[in-house]
């Protein structure tokens, strides 16, 4: 049986006169993937900057695993095994990709950088994810397909054990065959007992991947719907707003 693993109870967030979450109730739960949906200006990206640490909720109950929490720093998150992966990766070109999966967090063996170990535990984590589309894990970021930077960025967070991981838009931008290797990631992440919540304007990809949808609407969170009982003329009607579960 999956568990929640993050349970918002009524958060509210207003930034001055504007109230942006309008008591907010969301679950994400292990082994699942949770879609974020909503149109431009529905309260996603300020859903998730809360859990991120980035900006705290004004108000509101936050439990993860059961527990309640105030996070109020991204360390905070970190801490608890929140990693959230952005739209621009935040990757260093410059870097290869054990480099990047380690940037500031480097192993250290009597005063110097512990590459080997580094590297050995780089390709662990790749190979537990059944990533196959990467070379070397010395290649440099820069010589990266979009798709591949999106798999650096994801495994990076399994590296750091994350018990919740937020993508934002992972597919954006990507081709058909790099967009479908992204999700069969994301689908294996799931999988391994990890708490998947995706943000996504692809509601294609959201079909595809995800277990259950979560519709904002104007702040309010107006629909939770299990994937395989709903439809994709339902959620669009949903983050519209000529339904809402609410009124059913």
């Amino acid at each position: 049986m999956s568990s929640p693993v993050v349970e918002l109870q009524g958060v509210i967030k207003s930034f001055g006169p504007v109230e942006v979450l309008k008591g907010i109730d969301f679950v994400a739960e292990a082994g699942r993937v949770t879609a974020l949906v909503g149109d431009n200006g529905a309260g996603k990206s300020t859903l998730i900057k809360g859990l991120a640490g980035v900006q705290s909720y004004d108000s509101g109950i936050v439990k993860f695993e059961g527990k309640e929490v105030h996070l109020h720093t991204a360390r905070q998150s970190a801490s608890l095994g929140i990693e959230v992966v952005y739209q621009d990766l935040a990757l260093c070109e410059n870097l290869d990709i054990v480099q990047n999966m380690f940037l500031g967090r480097e192993e250290m063996s009597a005063g110097t950088l512990n590459e080997p170990e580094m590297e050995k535990a780089a390709s662990a984590t790749l190979a537990g994810l059944s990533v196959r589309t990467v070379k070397s894990v010395r290649q440099k970021v820069a010589s990266l397909s979009g798709g591949q930077r999106q798999t650096v960025a994801i495994a990076r967070s399994v590296l750091r054990n994350a018990k919740l991981v937020i993508l934002d838009e992972p597919t954006a931008a990507l081709g058909v065959a790099q967009t479908e290797q992204v999700l069969s990631l994301v689908r294996r992440l799931a999988d391994s007992g990890v708490a998947v919540i995706i943000i996504s304007h692809n509601l294609s990809d959201v079909f595809k991947v995800a277990d259950d949808i979560s519709v904002l609407y104007l702040g309010k969170m107006v629909a939770r719907l299990k994937t395989k009982e709903t439809n994709y003329q339902d959620v669009v009607s949903y983050i519209t707003g000529t339904r809402s579960q609410d009124k059913e």
